[in-house]
């Protein structure tokens, strides 16, 4: 479904930020991108909306297809219509209106009445804290409140392909649980495919079938995610596990030299 061919992406004509990106998502999957701050997830996903140009960024070299098209020369709302919709990390919601109207905002590029219907009782479903909350100001709502809810307005605008950048971040590991099973359910039952950028490298790899790991602008291991879940520097640098078991702390493993072993 998604190609994304040896792409470097340079800021205000002089930062080079991604380094030669190659991954893919086929139809159906979900694939997560894995990293710390700074490597390069959030460029990656937003040279694949088109988000790039609001921040003086582009795509320089490479290419990025899509169902057999190319979308890296598009707009955002071109590449939007095609199917291809961002939850951008932070949770910006549309403080000022209600749960529905933020929801019924995510549809405005929808004229059909009976589409828009459907996807609200989908997001009810997936989410009954929404429709318990759909009269409800958004600002006021809960991070974890409003996390479900910037995904669901993504949704209502009948998505092909998803690119999730941090649903996790900042929530309850309770709250990450719930979101994750929602975010499984959208997969399975919706049949949309998704990217997902996460340093939350355990709860990613628990339902990605694939994953790529990112460092410095450059994708330096991918694989099935089972067999990253067992790779000793993911465990290590991600999940915290030393190799004889022992969890380390955060500062420890955030701090720690990396052998770099998938460079060889």
């Amino acid at each position: 479904m998604l190609f994304v061919n040896n792409i470097e992406v340079v800021y205000h004509d002089v930062i080079l930020v991604l380094r030669g990106v190659s991954l893919e998502v086929p139809k159906g999957s979900i694939r997560c991108l894995l990293g710390a701050n700074g490597a390069g997830k959030t460029t990656t996903l937003k040279s694949i909306s088109g988000l790039l140009a609001t921040e003086l960024g582009k795509v320089t070299h490479g290419e990025i297809v899509f169902e057999g098209r190319r979308i890296d020369k598009l707009s955002p709302q071109e590449i939007v219509a095609l199917g291809i919709v961002q939850v951008m990390e932070g949770r910006r919601v549309l403080e000022h209106l209600t749960v529905e109207e933020n929801l019924k905002a995510g549809g405005i590029s929808s004229r059909n009445g009976l589409r828009m219907k459907r996807n609200l009782d989908m997001i009810y479903s997936l989410f009954p804290r929404l429709k318990e909350l759909r009269n409800a100001i958004s600002g006021y709502c809960s991070g974890g409140e409003q996390q479900m809810l910037v995904i669901g307005r993504a949704l209502m605008s009948s998505p092909k392909l998803l690119l999730l950048d941090e649903p996790s971040l900042g929530l309850s590991p309770l709250l990450v649980k719930e979101i994750y099973d929602a975010i499984k359910a959208i997969n399975e039952e919706e049949k949309v495919s998704i990217l997902l950028v996460e340093q939350n490298a355990r709860a990613a790899l628990n339902i990605a079938e694939y994953g790529y790991v990112m460092e410095n602008g450059r994708i330096v291991l991918d694989g099935p995610a089972e067999s990253l879940k067992e790779n000793e520097d993911i465990k290590e640098f991600y999940l915290g596990l030393t190799a004889i078991g022992k969890r380390r702390s955060y500062k420890e493993v955030k701090h720690y030299k990396r052998r770099k072993r998938w460079l060889g």
